[in-house]
């Protein structure tokens, strides 16, 4: 066997043939690290282009991310501005309550996707930031006096994992969640043993509690459940049906329409009782709004009236006098429907310019009191169409005296009337001498000559509020209780009938009435039902929801 050279002087030794199979040797070797080093090569390439096409995926991955985030913190910003900018006389008080709650969603699915897309951009990232804590996102404290199931959460065990010590308690984390169970049904059962005397040959039971309906089937819970249902929440009597057939129980509209009348008859007494309260005070608001009335025999309906009456707040927020709200039915707008709820009460009412008050004021010697909001809504109108220089003159001017307004809301009657007089009288000369100047120099039958004619033509009564400290500067509180009618009218289209006008102005009564003064309807009601078959009528007040 030849031996291979170790040195190159040594390859002169070897014969032609052994020198030529060593140099072939040599040659395959290298060919064959050669061959290992273009693998290894091809390796690294590969690599390479997998970590390339990574980063080129990442780097999209992120600027979509940050393309999307932008995006969505764009839209968030002017969602916000939509929801928190808006002029509240964008809309009317329907629309405006559809608006707010649908960009509410909108805020709160934008904010989701953010968080989605700073947790997609940290993944992509080689070294993610920590995430930022949520602005904003502290939970509101639950009510005290809702019942607590309480779940204890103890770990697996109470041993260390790594030192296997006894573990310490040295605190508590508790998180609590607001739940709620949809209406539960069940059945109050009574019995009522009897019991014979053999001597007498008599029998003795216990008497047969008194119910508003006699006989009948439904407790006080499932009426209230049911007026509320209808009157509160505005739910027609068949989604009602609906609510209790999900659970097994059957009740028919013809029964819970025999109900809803019969409840009415017996709250009627109390919505008679609440409209002679209210005629009581000194300072009223009226309105009204239009309801459809089913028009038997035709197959259409046609066109009621839902009166509305209600207390002053001013009066209310000083002495501490329950609120009250009173609405009535009539199937008409003629203003002989306040002249005849009216007649015999003098005091200021306060109105729009309907015209059909206007004999309440020249025959029946009722104070005229006129909304400063009405007519601050022409001139808002007026800005909104054209950015009007005059139009946001008045605005200004009317801001000042709403100002004032707010600074003396908890002051006393006497205390009210004499901040008014200091601060808002001379304010209000000055608001009626720029409106007369400057109606001298616009041209008429113009947008701005409207404005300014409503205001002057009613001047004497929406400057009448600083006569007294108990005279309201405006309508609102009255149109904010129409509001919920407002609302319902479009669930419930119309009344069946005047009877069933008469009854669901009855109802409504005395479910606003209770609202204004803080108290739960379906609680009050349920009480009220249970109490009202033996209640005396001399102490009905007992019984009406105005307590504190």
């Amino acid at each position: 066997m030849t031996i291979a050279p170790k040195h190159p002087h040594e390859l002169a030794q070897l014969s032609p043939a052994d020198a030529l199979k060593y140099a072939l040797a040599m040659i395959a070797e290298r060919d064959q690290a050669i061959a290992v080093k273009d693998q290894e090569i091809a390796v690294k390439d590969q690599t390479i282009a997998h970590k390339t096409a990574e980063i080129v995926h990442k780097s999209a991955v992120i600027l979509h991310a940050e393309a999307k985030i932008k995006a969505l913190t764009f839209e968030l910003a002017y969602k916000n501005r939509m929801l928190f900018a808006a002029k509240r006389e964008s809309f009317n008080a329907e629309q405006r309550d559809l608006f707010e709650e649908t960009h509410a969603i909108d805020l709160a699915a934008i904010a989701a996707e953010l968080d989605a897309e700073h947790d997609r951009l940290r993944a992509a990232q080689s070294h993610p930031s920590p995430k930022a804590p949520r602005v904003g996102a502290g939970r509101q404290a639950l009510p005290e006096h809702l019942p607590r199931i309480l779940h204890r959460h103890e770990p697996e065990s109470c041993v260390c994992r790594q030192c296997q010590s006894d573990l310490v308690k040295i605190g508590e984390d508790i998180n609590e969640q607001l739940d709620v169970e949809p209406a539960k049904f069940f059945v109050h059962r009574h019995i009522r043993p009897q019991y014979a005397c053999k001597q007498c040959e008599t029998i003795t039971a216990a008497p047969i509690p008194a119910a508003v309906i006699d006989g009948g089937m439904a407790a006080t819970g499932l009426l209230a459940w049911l007026t509320i249902g209808k009157y509160a929440d505005h739910l027609p009597l068949y989604r009602l049906e609906q609510i209790a057939a999900r659970d097994g129980v059957p009740l028919a509209k013809s029964t819970l329409s025999d109900w809803i009348g019969r409840v009415g008859v017996a709250l009627q007494p109390l919505a008679d009782r609440l409209s002679e309260l209210l005629l009581a005070r000194s300072v009223l608001h009226a309105d009204e709004t239009p309801v459809q009335q089913l028009a038997p025999g035709e197959g259409k309906s046609k066109k009621a009236y839902l009166w509305a009456y209600r207390t002053g707040d001013l009066a209310s927020s000083t002495q501490q006098t329950p609120r009250i709200v009173v609405f009535r039915y009539h199937a008409s707008r003629s203003g002989e429907c306040a002249r005849q709820f009216l007649a015999g009460w003098t005091g200021a009412l306060m109105v729009d310019d309907y015209g059909g008050y206007k004999k309440l004021f020249s025959e029946l010697g009722v104070t005229e009191l006129g909304c400063l909001a009405h007519a601050r809504r022409k001139f808002y109108d007026l800005y909104a169409v054209n950015q009007s220089p005059i139009a946001a003159e008045a605005l200004a001017r009317i801001a000042a005296l709403y100002v004032i307004e707010r600074d003396c809301a908890a002051y006393t009657i006497e205390d009210r009337f004499n901040y008014r007089q200091a601060h808002a009288a001379a304010k209000l000369k000055e608001l009626h001498q720029w409106l007369l100047e400057i109606r001298m120099v616009t041209a008429p039958n113009t947008g701005t000559s409207k404005a300014l004619d409503y205001s002057l033509k009613r001047w004497s009564a929406l400057a009448r509020y600083i006569e007294s400290g108990e005279y309201p500067i405006d309508n609102n509180p009255i149109e904010n209780s129409i509001r919920p009618i407002a609302i319902g009218k479009k669930n419930w289209l119309f009344a069946g009938s005047e009877r069933a006008g008469v009854r669901a102005a009855a109802i409504q009564s005395l479910i606003a009435t209770a609202k204004l003064n803080g108290i739960d309807p379906a609680k009050w009601l349920t009480e009220t039902l249970t109490k009202l078959p033996t209640h005396p009528n001399s102490r009905i007040d007992e019984l009406l929801p105005l307590r504190r």
